[in-house]
């Protein structure tokens, strides 16, 4: 964390941002003039901020907008596929199709892209990052379905579970008690399992490309070639300092090389221009249109309770890493522009109340596709917030878009410059010190034999009484700070995943 000197520094500025503000040729660097804009920033929370007044659009700002929305994209449309085959296996009643899909998908980009990217992080409260996807959950989304779960229900509990935490500040605290050893072990497992598997799936596509085509050659090499040339651009980014651009410059190599080596005809123009209805009582009110499920009962709110536990339990390994992001790419003396944790639970428990009643049913947490590039690009949330959701907007209506997002080679290597590669990088940063490698390590251990979750939480417990990492550390904290929340915190994430079945070799109590 940013030391607390720095909060003073800036809380002994009292110039408002349009006076303190100064043109970007007056300073020797265009990096010099991003760290200047983060250091005089002053975002108002829960008030209304203004462009010109409260901050500025830069043209880094189009980078996070444009991976945030490639990203919140191909999320929305995993999502959803889920939901419409786990409920349609479920009930014999309800039979859901690619269209029932695209509409909700196109609900999720409209309404809440509105209120809160556009209004809520981008005007209200520019301390809050966007509330979007929450990927871990995208895999349990088949099994919640199955097993009675009903969409609105779960919202409503996972919203009401998620403004109680954010009431006390249980999300701030959790991440403030994790430390630098266990949030380095947690970034580099998920940066890597990711890397991982969006490689894995590449050459998946490039090897199915002869047989769903039926050609009489193959075409796997086109994904080795569209990695490798991403690997040099990336790295050539990297050593000139403009890694914010790697989103939509790789992936523009990405599409050029996978047309060049005859794999274009691939990409399928299938999504026509439209709008969804937006009727809550067409999606929530009848079993034969919409959802098809009716409104929820006390069984369908009995069967969501564990999967929202687990929900709520997983925000906060997700929002510390989106807020070391910020940390290790702001210069100091920034922390008021810094991502609020608490804030940001408060935003994405109401996102997930008032998304999912309009008819969507994501499942929501920090939006990482966007966090990530922007504070790679060393820009603020609002102004990014505000072009994310238009953007949003535009795709979902005019709907092509969304077929470009979600081709594979644009998928794939949007998530691993944008979020995988970052993550891996920002986690072996933070591990710096023989004390801080062993406590990485043991939670990179853990997140192998269960889970990144229960491996966090785990280590966070060891690593807080001094059984591993900084024993020094571990005596400066309250037995509160050292035993109560996260023996809590591991409770609660270990009961959670034993009713669900998320731990290996362990069925389902629930």
């Amino acid at each position: 964390m940013q030391e607390s000197e720095n909060s003073q520094h800036n809380s002994d500025d009292s110039t408002p941002y349009h006076q303190a503000h100064r043109p970007a040729n007056e300073f020797s660097s265009r990096s010099d003039y991003l760290d200047h804009e983060l250091k005089i920033m002053k975002p108002r929370r829960w008030g209304l901020n203004l462009p010109g007044r409260d901050f500025n659009f830069e043209w880094e700002d189009l980078v996070p907008a444009i991976a945030g929305t490639i990203g919140i994209t191909v999320m929305y449309s995993a999502v959803m596929s889920a939901w419409a085959i786990g409920l349609t296996e479920k009930w014999d009643e309800v039979n859901l199709g690619a269209e029932f899909i695209i509409s909700v998908v196109r609900v999720e980009m409209l309404i809440p892209a509105l209120l809160f990217c556009i209004i809520s992080s981008g005007f209200i409260n520019p301390r809050a990052n966007l509330a979007g996807n929450h990927g871990p959950m995208i895999p349990l989304i088949g099994a919640i379905a199955l097993a009675g779960a009903h969409p609105l229900a779960l919202a409503i509990l996972l919203g009401i579970f998620g403004i109680l935490m954010s009431y006390f500040k249980g999300g701030s605290r959790l991440v403030n008690l994790t430390g630098d050893g266990v949030a380095g072990g947690l970034l580099v497992f998920l940066g890597f399992g990711g890397a991982v598997s969006q490689i894995t799936s590449l050459f998946s596509w490039a090897q199915s490309l002869q047989s769903k085509h039926s050609l009489d050659y193959s075409l796997s090499h086109v994904a080795f070639i569209i990695l490798i040339a991403n690997v040099v651009l990336y790295s050539y980014l990297a050593r000139i300092g403009k890694r914010w651009l790697a989103i939509p410059l790789c992936s523009i190599i990405a599409i050029v090389i996978a047309f060049l080596f005859g794999a274009g005809f691939d990409l399928v123009f299938v999504t026509e221009p439209g709008i969804p209805n937006l009727n809550p009582v067409y999606w929530w009110g009848s079993t034969s249109e919409g959802w098809m499920l009716g409104l929820p009962n006390l069984s369908h709110f009995i069967a969501s309770l564990p999967f929202a536990i687990l929900a709520v339990a997983m925000w906060p390994p997700d929002f510390l890493g989106h807020r070391i992001f910020q940390e290790l790419n702001y210069p100091k003396g920034t922390d008021k522009v810094l991502m609020d944790v608490d804030d940001t639970m408060t935003t994405c428990a109401f996102r997930q109340i008032v998304g999912t009643a309009v008819g969507g049913g994501n499942i929501t947490s920090s939006w990482g596709t966007y966090m990530i590039p922007a504070a790679i690009a060393k820009r603020p949330i609002p102004a990014g917030a505000i072009l994310l959701g238009a953007m949003c907007i535009v795709v979902a209506v005019s709907g092509y878009p969304m077929d470009v997002a979600v081709w594979k080679p644009v998928m794939s290597i949007a998530l691993l410059v944008g979020v995988f590669l970052p993550l891996l990088e920002a986690g072996l940063q933070m591990v710096k010190e023989s004390k801080d490698a062993q406590s990485a390590g043991i939670c990179i251990f853990a997140a192998f034999v269960a889970n990144p979750v229960l491996a966090w939480s785990l280590t966070m417990l060891l690593d807080n009484n001094g059984m591993i990492g900084d024993k020094d550390r571990a005596k400066q904290l309250s037995f509160a700070d050292r035993v109560i929340i996260p023996g809590l915190a591991f409770i609660i994430c270990l009961i959670a995943m034993l009713a669900v079945g998320m731990l290996p070799g362990i069925p389902a109590l629930l």
